[in-house]
């Protein structure tokens, strides 16, 4: 790595979570508005505004996939950046700092006028499911206008989440942010994030995967939906030869890494009740990247993941409440 090189960049969207506890009478009050439990639906501001008006109380905390994975990464010791969109607002301003004060560099210019910053309304059930209502706002205008070459060029890895390719101008950037890296013979990453987004894009996603990237994150569902299989096994076979490295993640029943025709697999960490899945697999990108980067053997960089991803299980919101870098012995 270069001179004031650094780990990770991540390009994602900036989001403020907004997570509440609810009961299933309420879940299914939500369905019948286009929620889909158990997965993440796109909003406009309008129904932002009624549902965040019929939630219980609730904890806002800064969130959006690739920020928390970025948020995990630091806390873990690795140096970071951010790339992404938020407007010149409240929520702005708390994304920002957040990152900020964990070292993370963020210099993406907000929006003045127009959207607001992204939210991410998350009804948390009694068994830990999470629903999520987001509200894209901000976030979905990031383009390659927006591209920190210079962040880009230092970074071992750019990190991508999946979400944003939703937006075309987003995912236009994605497209140009990995043609960066690997002129500098960096490595380009990206998260499938939702299984439904993966149906929305799933030609877009195959190309991306098979031409621009080499670390694939996606959970069992994920990687199932982009290869159309019916089995797990089925899903695995498929994805060897697509990119140098697929994570593939299993909740309970663990993780799967697959690098050439090598399949490690990972046991699940204990957690002692699971309480908020929100961030799981953030969190394990942000363990996996950090071990990575850092030189670490596959099934090491694995492990931390699967810590990283038990930790934030069992409390509400999707970043550490724990250093993380306390894993660090115990990985290795």
């Amino acid at each position: 790595m270069q001179k004031n090189g650094i780990d990770v960049v991540a390009m994602g969207a900036a989001i403020v979570d907004v997570l509440a506890n609810v009961d299933d009478n309420f879940i299914e009050a939500q369905i019948k508005k286009g929620t889909i439990r158990g997965a993440m639906s796109l909003i406009d501001e309008v129904r932002a505004v009624e549902l965040y008006a019929q939630m219980p109380p609730a904890i806002e905390s800064s969130g959006g996939s690739a920020g928390n994975t970025i948020a995990g990464l630091a806390s873990f010791g690795g140096t970071a950046a951010f790339i992404g969109k938020t407007a010149q607002d409240q929520l702005g301003d708390v994304f920002r700092h957040d990152l900020k004060s964990m070292g993370v560099e963020f210099r993406t210019q907000p929006i003045i006028v127009g959207e607001k910053t992204g939210r991410c309304l998350i009804l948390v059930t009694p068994d830990g499911e999470r629903t999520m209502n987001t509200y894209l706002g901000a976030s979905q205008l990031l383009s390659t206008d927006d591209l920190d070459d210079d962040l880009i060029q230092r970074a071992a890895v750019t990190y991508m989440e999946g979400y944003l390719f939703d937006p075309v101008k987003a995912k236009e950037a994605f497209h140009a942010a990995s043609e960066i890296a690997h002129a500098c013979g960096r490595k380009v990453s990206i998260s499938l994030s939702d299984p439904f987004c993966v149906d929305r894009h799933r030609a877009d996603f195959l190309d991306f995967v098979a031409r621009h990237t080499d670390i694939l994150f996606a959970n069992e569902h994920e990687i199932m939906s982009l290869y159309q299989t019916k089995t797990f096994d089925e899903a695995v076979a498929a994805v060897k030869g697509h990119c140098e490295i697929a994570v593939l993640t299993r909740s309970a029943k663990g993780s799967v890494v697959v690098s050439g025709d090598k399949v490690i697999e990972i046991a699940a960490e204990p957690v002692a009740k699971v309480i908020d899945t929100t961030g799981a697999g953030d969190q394990y990108a942000a363990g996996f990247l950090y071990g990575y980067t850092h030189h670490m053997p596959l099934h090491a960089c694995g492990r931390l993941g699967s810590m990283a991803a038990a930790e934030v299980i069992g409390h509400m919101g999707p970043r550490p409440a724990v250093r993380y870098s306390e894993f660090l012995k115990e990985a290795a």
